[in-house]
């Protein structure tokens, strides 16, 4: 099994950008296809962004769209997600998570592995 860390979160004013970082140990990356989860205060864990094994495909939801950036680095076993243009409807604790089995699932009862999650808070 592989074991996921994020890093990176913190406090930003509106327009600002944050780079999350989610190392994984225990498994090599390459077997999972990895995305990034968020879930504000009282509501329910949404998908924010997937992406592939090899890195060559990325889906995302419609509200970070062109905003976001999913990206992973396989050599080094981190999965990234840049963000740009946040608003303060971007607050949320973020979660990276990894499953065995398809592209595009993005149900958070299809992942396997979460990390602890990270805090953005997005001042305005």
């Amino acid at each position: 099994q592989v074991q996921l860390q994020e890093s990176g979160g913190g406090l930003v004013q509106a327009g600002g950008s944050l780079r999350l970082s989610c190392a994984a140990s225990g498994r090599t990356l390459s077997s999972y296809v990895m995305a990034w989860f968020r879930q504000a205060p009282g509501k329910e864990r949404d998908f924010v962004a997937i992406v592939s094994w090899s890195g060559g495909s990325t889906y995302y939801a419609d509200s970070v769209k062109g905003r976001f950036t999913i990206s992973r680095d396989n050599a080094e076993n981190t999965v990234y997600l840049q963000m740009n243009s946040l608003k303060p409807e971007d607050t949320a604790v973020y979660y990276c998570a990894a499953q065995r089995r398809t592209f595009g699932t993005t149900s958070p009862m299809q992942y396997d592995y979460w990390g602890q999650g990270t805090q953005v808070t997005v001042s305005s």
